[in-house]
């Protein structure tokens, strides 16, 4: 899927997207926001994975210290950079969640948002275990992905996508359990609450899964202190 997200679904295109979202979804992609900024402080580091053309990173940065935004799509990041370009706090750089070229313990907070987890369509482990490495120790790892409540706004919006030729004509017949899939092979799923308590357990951590405005579910994974 990362292929999806570099060769079709990047820079304007992928904005474009966001541009047409109907009102529903505009609640929940600024709810979603608004919950994410009220975890972090204004001293924090922060890094976000699959950062596309900096939607939220931009707004990370008005409340935090310093925002690093990674996304392995050069046409994205190019436009979050042009859109960024007046602010000193948030830096762009082409990367792959898989493997952070960081040191360890190097960010307060790592942000996974818009159902990245899923979206991306790599190994989870491995990318939970890379964010879970440059956290410090009392940072914080947030990862969000739908709510099964906010399904159906969530395909009408994937139907304007596909109308539009951003994504490939949706498949009805085989978009189901949280499952959107297009007829040129994009699949985009959801986490259950279940495997939002599987990552906690892979990183030895307890969480709580949080539902946000109907649309969103969090999973909030806060690294052991010293």
């Amino acid at each position: 899927m990362t292929s999806y997200y570099t060769k079709k679904l990047s820079g304007a295109r992928l904005q474009r997207c966001y541009d047409i979202a109907p009102l529903r979804v505009q609640q929940y992609l600024e709810s979603e926001i608004g919950y994410l900024i009220s975890r972090l402080r204004a001293t924090d580091s922060v890094l976000e994975l699959g950062c596309g053309y900096g939607r939220v990173a931009m707004r990370i940065a008005d409340v935090a210290a310093r925002v690093v935004g990674i996304d392995v799509a050069e046409e994205s990041l190019s436009v979050a950079r042009q859109l960024a370009s007046s602010s000193e706090k948030v830096e762009f750089l082409l990367m792959d969640a898989r493997t952070l070229h960081f040191e360890n313990e190097c960010f307060d907070a790592v942000a996974c948002v818009q159902n990245g987890v899923c979206a991306f369509g790599v190994d989870q482990e491995r990318m939970l275990e890379e964010a879970w490495r440059v956290l410090r120790p009392g940072g914080v790892l947030l990862i969000s992905t739908y709510s099964d409540s906010f399904w159906a706004d969530r395909l009408a919006w994937f139907e304007l996508q596909a109308d539009e030729g951003l994504i490939g004509a949706i498949d009805r017949d085989a978009s189901r359990d949280g499952t959107i899939a297009c007829v040129d092979g994009f699949r985009a799923g959801r986490a259950t609450p279940a495997q939002l308590h599987g990552f906690a357990a892979l990183l030895g951590v307890q969480t709580a899964v949080v539902e946000v405005d109907d649309s969103s579910l969090w999973c909030e994974l806060r690294k052991p202190s010293l």
